[in-house]
Formats: structure tokens, sequence, C-alpha cells
């Protein structure tokens, strides 16, 4: 890509947002303050209202109950009530381990897609497949296969591993394939004449690589690789449907005890004190990125 041509996009695309904005009529100062107060205050009190009426009394005892919420929080043996809290643990670190590994696997597959050597022809087959394979196919339907099918196999070490030990597998075996993808587009971003500048001043395929290719193109992907961080986060929470006892299989158990759904609640809740936080770092490190670019077509 011609680094003129693209600083004469982002200089354009910072033009046409300028113009977009300035053409939007903005109430400024007290007067933009009172009419956002008001449609906030609105907002809220529509939410309170439908939550208030009568009609959601059901539904307020039945998934809105702080105090079983608390039970289900912190469990409860004597009555065969698991923590969800401590189950959400799981989820948090099966989520932290599976993304390193993805992290190092995706930048194997997306070197091995991008390469030309005619020897490494039948493996990019492969890896195209893999990836259309892994990115077409639920994952809940990968982890219902692998959660059953492998053990039902009777292979020796294999099908009496843990159930975390197939969740985690289908996690990385999912989000290999999406990640493989960024990382490809973030390589195939960087231009193509500061890689043969690089080659002319002696540098090997596998240093230029490593030295002027990966690090912007790990920069100018960074957003899309945390977004898909915060997916597989949110994601752990389907390896219930193999019995790994985490946040959401908790919360079914203290519901299938108390006939009580509040445990669903507070299993969403613990997600969004994980997942809020990454989507708006992620958002900032987007406006940062954004500015940089603009910043440097000028």
């Amino acid at each position: 890509m011609d680094s003129t041509r693209s600083a004469a996009s982002v200089r354009a695309e910072g033009d046409t947002f300028s113009l977009y904005r300035s053409s939007r009529p903005r109430l400024r100062g007290r007067a933009g303050s009172v009419v956002s107060a008001i449609s906030t205050l609105t907002v809220i009190a529509v939410g309170i209202a439908v939550l208030a009426s009568p009609s959601a009394a059901a539904f307020r005892r039945g998934f809105l109950d702080v105090h079983q919420m608390w039970i289900a929080f912190i469990g409860d043996p004597t009555k065969g009530i698991l923590s969800v809290g401590k189950g959400f643990l799981l989820n948090l670190w099966l989520s932290l381990i599976c993304e390193v590994i993805v992290l190092i696997l995706a930048l194997g597959i997306a070197t091995l897609r991008l390469s030309t050597s005619p020897v490494l022809l039948p493996f990019r087959v492969l890896a195209v497949a893999y990836c259309d394979f892994a990115r077409g196919v639920p994952v809940i339907l990968v982890m219902l296969w692998v959660g059953f099918g492998v053990p039902s196999l009777n292979v020796p070490g294999l099908s009496t591993q843990s159930p975390v030990v197939y969740a985690g597998f289908v996690l990385v075996f999912a989000y290999t394939a999406y990640v493989a993808e960024v990382y490809r587009a973030g390589i195939l971003s960087v231009p193509r004449n500061q890689v043969q500048a690089a080659r002319s001043l002696g540098l090997s395929s596998t240093a230029t690589l490593r030295s002027v290719v990966l690090p912007q193109a790990v920069r100018n992907v960074l957003p899309a690789l945390l977004n898909d961080f915060t997916s597989l986060q949110k994601d752990t929470a389907i390896v219930s449907v193999v019995g790994v006892l985490d946040a959401v299989h908790a919360a079914q158990i203290a519901g299938g005890v108390t006939f009580n759904y509040s445990g669903f609640t507070i299993a969403s809740l613990l997600f969004l004190a994980v997942t809020i936080p990454l989507t708006r770092y992620t958002d900032r490190i987007m406006a940062k990125d954004r500015g940089r670019r603009l910043a440097g077509a000028q």
C-alpha cells in the first residue's frame, strides 16, 4: 500500500468526519446539559416504570431477587448450591490461558498462510480449510462434539481428560482461526516498501518479520485483538454445556435448587464487570490510534 495514498486517505477521512460533525446542529453550554439531563432521566424513569409495573412482578421475583443473588454468589453447600463467584474465577483463568495460547498459534497460522514456499503448499491449504471450518461452525457445536465425542472414543490418555481440558481446546481451536485472520490483515497492512527497505539493509526474512512487520502489524490490529479477547472471555460461558463448573453452570444449579434464577443475573453482572472495562479500553486505544494517524497525515 502506497504511503502517500494512505496519508491522503486518512486526511480525507478526517476532513469528512469534521464536515459531518460541523454539519450537525449541536446544543452548546447550559442548553445542551439540560437536554442531556432530561433525556437521561427520561430513559431511567421509563426503565424503572417498566420494572416496577405489576406485570413485571414475576420477573423481579425470578431474576432480580437480591437475596437470591447473594446466595448464588457465595454458595450454600448445605443446600447443594455452588458459588457463582468461584465459578467465575474459572471463567477468568480459562480465558487468560486460552488467550495466550491463541496469540501464539494464530501468529503461526497467519505466517503460514502468507508464505509463498512451494514446499508449504499442502500446509497452506490445510490452514485455509481450518480457518474456514473454525469460523464457519458455531463454537457451541464444536464444544458438544469434543466434550461428548472425544470421551466416547475411549482413547487412553485422551478420553479421560477433565472437561476443562476439552473446553479449553475448543476455545483455542475456534479463536485461533479468528485471531489468525486479524494477524494476517495486520501484516498485509504494512507498506511493502518498508519490507523492501529492511531486506535491502541485509535483514533476513525472519528478522524483517520480527523487527519491522510484526510491531507495525500488531499496532494496526490491536483494537481488533482486544475485541477478540473480550469475545473469548464471554464465550467461556459456553463451557457449561460440557459440565465445567463455571459461573453459568453454578447459576443453573442454584436455579434448579431454589427455583429462582437470580443466579443468572449475578453471573451476567460478573461478566459485565470484566467486559465493560475491556471494551472502554479498546475504545480508548482506537481513539488514540485514529488521532495518531490523523496527526501523521497533516
